[in-house]
């Protein structure tokens, strides 16, 4: 504990952040009573008028998300055509997301999201304008899913990023957990709406309604008061003089890899998250081969995962809490050992339960994960870090879906996912060692 104190008194000394948050650093806030707690950052008019817009937008994005799916299903009727979709959507990230931060440190962030936003209506108006004339083939989806996926390459940094501009670092886990709850509640209503809009109406009306959506966000972003915003400017002699794209890109590299309280968040959680958080891919084999409860028990499966998400992301909105690394860890520990909780489960009732807490826990780390990021890194950098985020935590997705693939075609779904979940005990052992060590060395 010494070494540890002494550690973050170091950095601290020397203006750098520390494994252990930065909540020394914060002004002390008045006491609220529970509902203030839980809304607060809802207090402020920017973040306000920003989260109910994404609320509509939200809804519409994972309703297109279904609505894709369905139109390719019907097109080629073969399941290799959704992944090759899938992929090409989710290529551009892993390829491009670094120069996506470039752009949202160097651009002011509104202007950024209001192109990106502006440009992902267009994309669905396109998608509408084809089904509606019955003239869309599937290299038209193709097309459609690499340019929205070029999009989220430059709007997903400046979004993260542009949360800590609208509330600043006091309210900031606040409204990422907000912002979190708002996400998996879109999860949630966005399918079954889909589902009910492709049945009464079809492809198109959806694909329209999600154009539509885009509205709400793009006038919330225009009201936005920019004399509001918390943002900083970047530290005297930080920048020498004009730099080119790869020298900003390689100042954002420098500080992930030179800073252990980014550094190491952003490896242990990349990590649980290729291993551990795939497992989607495994809930219609436990929900038919397992459990033995079909189609209905897939679905109440889903929908636990995304209860306890919720929950996690309403809890961590009404604590308000300044992340540690400790916190991350603990949040990892428990996500590995309800996998394996879940992966050894031969009980319907008990399964559910073990999924809904599985959620939970992925939520938590992963929300303290973003906070601790964003709260540590300096304003002129945060595109970029979060580029980095976005780059391991979300690009990683397609090469985790065929790691889980492999395996479970392997062992079978029960085996294939405690390997993950173990390997997800292992990580956070890992992570927790090195970050004694790196206290030690540093202290002496």
């Amino acid at each position: 504990m010494k070494k540890q104190v002494a550690y973050s008194a170091q950095q601290q000394a020397q203006g750098q952040p520390t494994l252990e948050g930065v909540a020394a650093s914060e002004t002390p806030r008045a006491v609220e009573n529970k509902g203030q707690r839980l809304f607060r950052s809802l207090r402020q008019r920017n973040f306000r008028l920003y989260w109910f817009g994404q609320m509509v937008s939200l809804v519409g994005t994972w309703m297109q998300s279904i609505g894709q799916a369905w139109l390719v299903l019907t097109l080629t009727h073969s399941p290799v055509q959704l992944g090759v979709v899938g992929a090409l959507q989710w290529l551009p990230v892993l390829l491009f997301s670094l120069f996506g931060g470039v752009f949202a440190d160097r651009w002011p962030k509104r202007r950024v999201l209001l192109i990106t936003q502006t440009a992902a209506m267009l994309q669905a108006l396109l998608l509408w304008g084809l089904v509606a004339t019955s003239t869309v083939q599937i290299w038209h989806i193709y097309l459609l899913a690499l340019l929205l996926g070029l999009t989220n390459c430059l709007g997903w940094p400046a979004g993260r990023a542009f949360t800590v501009e609208l509330v600043g670092r006091e309210d900031l886990p606040n409204a990422i957990a907000l912002n979190a709850s708002l996400a998996n509640l879109a999860r949630i209503v966005g399918p079954g709406l889909g589902g009910v809009i492709i049945a009464l109406r079809g492809e198109a009306a959806l694909f329209l309604l999600n154009a539509l959506s885009f509205l709400a966000v793009i006038a919330a972003l225009a009201l936005i008061n920019t004399r509001l915003l918390h943002a900083q400017p970047a530290p005297q002699g930080s920048v020498s003089g004009p730099q080119t794209i790869w020298q900003r890109l390689g100042e954002g590299i420098a500080y992930v890899w030179k800073t252990p309280a980014v550094l190491s968040v952003i490896l242990v959680v990349a990590l649980v998250l290729l291993f551990g958080s795939n497992f989607n891919i495994f809930l219609p084999l436990f929900a038919t081969a397992v459990l033995h409860a079909g189609p209905s028990g897939f679905g109440f499966l889903s929908a636990a995962i995304g209860a306890g998400s919720l929950l996690a992301a309403l809890w961590l909105a009404w604590r308000n809490q300044q992340p540690a690394m400790r916190r991350v860890l603990a949040g990892v520990l428990l996500f590995g050992v309800l996998e394996v909780g879940f992966a050894l489960s031969p009980l319907y009732p008990l399964s559910i339960a073990l999924i809904a807490g599985v959620g939970f826990a992925e939520t938590t780390f992963a929300s303290l994960a973003t906070t601790m990021l964003q709260t540590v890194t300096p304003d002129h950098l945060r595109g970029r870090v979060m580029s980095v985020q976005v780059l391991f935590f979300d690009g990683t997705v397609p090469v985790g879906y065929l790691l889980v693939g492999w395996l479970a075609s392997l062992a079978g779904p029960s085996i294939a996912m405690l390997i993950c979940a173990c390997l997800c005990l292992l990580i956070a052992g890992v992570g927790w060692r090195w970050r004694e060590v790196v206290a030690g060395s540093v202290s002496k």
